[in-house]
């Protein structure tokens, strides 16, 4: 299978899974994307997602060697493309937190894949590239828009043009990782951080997502009105109950998401 999904301690993992093509992206996983990711915001019993590689690669993006044998119109390959863009998508509206567990190398639209999430931890060996360039394309799955808010402007239209590899230290300095871990002690922390973000207040998470969301191209007074809105209604659930009486009880808040 290109995309294996598994659940364990309310985490849900998608994994790609063609190392020997660096994990490139298949039909079969935009596919598998499209669907799993909806279906995993909704499910109640997953309340974090994990998306990494398998081998030594994160995702080598397009599969180049595929695109030598298009086929259809101009409009027929626009709407598959449009089509394939819903697995960013719906990846950047899921409620739920999402992590880019980067095991490796990260290029094209692999790279957008993990921007596209809320969270990148990444391997000190990782490299990353934009590569559109490379291959005569502009980029596409919505790189330049996560990759501006990341790093800026400026330097994502740089990584654009230029197409350099930059190692994880550098993507963690100009803001396009979260953090970056030793190899060896990657799939600890993986765990520890999907276990941390699942056994916390999922609702409030939801919101805070919808917030930054809003506060990318609202104005004040549309965030301000958004905060209130969200803040509101987590008065009135039991996990901000559940941390108001651990904080009186001096314990710690056992959060189960209502």
């Amino acid at each position: 299978m290109d995309l294996v999904e598994t659940l364990e301690g309310g985490v849900a993992t998608l994994r790609l899974n063609r190392p020997e093509a660096a994990n490139a992206l298949s039909l079969a996983m935009f596919d598998g994307l499209i669907e799993a990711i909806p279906r995993l915001g909704r499910d109640p019993n997953v309340r974090a997602i994990v998306i990494t590689g398998t081998g030594r690669a994160f995702c080598a993006g397009g599969d180049v060697k595929a695109m030598q044998g298009r086929t259809g119109t101009l409009e027929e390959r626009y709407d598959e493309l449009q089509r394939k863009h819903g697995s960013i998508l719906a990846l950047s509206q899921c409620p739920k937190v999402t992590i880019a567990a980067i095991n490796g190398a990260a290029a094209g639209a692999g790279l957008v894949l993990a921007l596209a999430c809320d969270l990148r931890i990444a391997t000190q060996s990782a490299r990353f590239v934009t590569s559109f360039a490379n291959v005569g394309f502009a980029g596409d799955f919505g790189g330049s828009f996560f990759l501006s808010r990341l790093v800026g402007p400026l330097k994502a239209q740089e990584l654009y043009l230029l197409s350099e590899k930059i190692d994880a230290q550098e993507a963690l300095r100009i803001g396009l990782l979260t953090r970056v871990v030793p190899d060896e002690a990657f799939s600890d922390e993986i765990a520890r951080l999907a276990t941390r973000m699942a056994s916390g207040p999922t609702a409030a998470y939801r919101y805070m997502k919808r917030n930054f969301e809003i506060a990318r191209a609202g104005t004040l007074p549309e965030v301000l009105a958004a905060e209130a809105q969200h803040q509101i209604r987590l008065t009135q659930t039991a996990d901000h109950a559940e941390a108001v009486a651990a904080f009186r009880e001096k314990r710690a808040p056992v959060f189960t998401g209502a």
